[in-house]
């Protein structure tokens, strides 16, 4: 009996300690919840300092490189494929030999047609000899003149025949002439359309021919912006594979008719340095016109962080960080970064990479040499980024 009561006291003790435990959890919860965030360690490439920059005005352009020169060789004849000795991306020279059709029934057509131009000629020297024959017999009055008229008529009909039987010859020479597509100036092959045993109708594309030397910024711009544009301004852009380069262009020609769906004018830009121009056409290229320039605050775009239409940013100062509403302009294309028309000031530093983690005035700290050491218990490091 002693030993029972001993066991229920103790079953008793279990239980009411499980109670305060349960009971104690939500005060453990919201102490945890209220225990400040951790210090945040920086380094000096984690910041950026607003500055004013130059920043142009003009209208922004879009769109790609596109050759000047270029040449879409199409089959002009019915055929099948014999030959394609280039492929994409091969370099060519002018003349050079780049597609063979079948030739076998128009080479037998020209020779045929050449058959045709030797009776022809031959028929043609035989009137011919007949109606000197009867000048000569007239003259002497040896034969009528209507029989010499009738030679005349025969030896102009036989001109005639060889006039059509050489024209015939000919047009069989230039059709075994569109048997082989050849290139029209040196460039590059560019697409090959065609493989060895296709059939090519009338009109077929076969390929393409381009010349990297003659690349051009062919973009589009708003026609809103139409008045700020004239032949010859300067265009600074930026073509995607060549991230770290800014090309620099002259206006040259703006289209006459803007697009019906879209209301914008195509406008073609030349490189100002062509020998540094890239030769791969197709890529994306954006830029603005050198219209106008003014003094403004820009941030780089990943220093941004936006909520719908709000945007932010992690400005640095005191001893913690502060979170920061801004008013943007439009971006520049040029430089990538983000005019800020209110929220900002010049000489402020701010987050050039924030987390999604960050807490309005989280404490930080600066590491020594300018990287990011171990952090200690208590201590978020947030990252050096270049």
């Amino acid at each position: 009996m002693r030993h029972t009561l001993i066991v229920i006291v103790c079953a008793a003790m279990l239980a009411a300690c499980g109670k305060f435990d349960k009971a104690d959890a939500p005060s453990k919860a919201a102490a945890a919840a209220k225990a400040p965030p951790a210090v945040l360690l920086l380094s000096p490439e984690d910041l950026h300092t607003v500055n004013a920059s130059a920043q142009a005005t003009g209208p922004v352009i879009t769109g790609s490189l596109q050759p000047e020169r270029r040449a879409d060789l199409r089959a002009e004849v019915s055929a099948v494929v014999l030959q394609v000795l280039k492929d994409n991306g091969e370099a060519v020279r002018a003349g050079d030999l780049i597609v063979r059709l079948d030739d076998t029934a128009i080479r037998d057509s020209l020779t045929s047609a050449d058959e045709v131009v030797r009776a022809a000629t031959q028929a043609f020297e035989q009137a011919e000899r007949q109606v000197q024959r009867l000048k000569t017999l007239q003259a002497q009055g040896m034969t009528s003149m209507q029989a010499l008229e009738d030679a005349e008529v025969r030896r102009n009909n036989a001109q005639s025949d060889l006039v059509a039987a050489r024209a015939r010859a000919v047009a069989a020479r230039q059709q075994l002439r569109r048997t082989e597509a050849r290139a029209p100036f040196a460039g590059v092959v560019s697409e090959r359309k065609v493989s060895a045993g296709d059939t090519a109708q009338v009109g077929k594309e076969l390929i393409k021919v381009i010349d990297p030397g003659s690349l051009r910024f062919e973009g589009l711009v708003s026609a809103d912006r139409m008045h700020e544009l004239q032949a010859g301004q300067a265009v600074n852009f930026r073509v995607n594979g060549y991230p770290e380069t800014e090309f620099v262009g002259r206006l040259r020609r703006i289209d006459a008719t803007a697009n019906a769906t879209t209301r914008q004018v195509e406008v073609v830009v030349d490189f100002a340095n062509r020998a540094g121009a890239p030769r791969v056409a197709g890529l994306f290229a954006e830029g603005r016109v050198e219209a106008g320039a003014s003094q403004v605050l820009a941030v780089p775009e990943g220093a941004l962080q936006r909520a719908g239409q709000a945007a932010h940013v992690w400005r640095v100062a005191g001893q913690a960080i502060a979170k920061v509403g801004v008013r943007l302009g439009e971006r520049d294309a040029r430089s990538g970064e983000v005019p800020v028309l209110a929220g900002l000031s010049a000489g402020d530093r701010i987050l050039r990479r924030p987390g999604s983690t960050l807490v309005d005035g989280q404490a930080f700290e600066l590491a020594n040499g300018g990287t990011a050491a171990a952090s200690a218990p208590g201590t978020a490091a947030l990252g050096a980024t270049k």
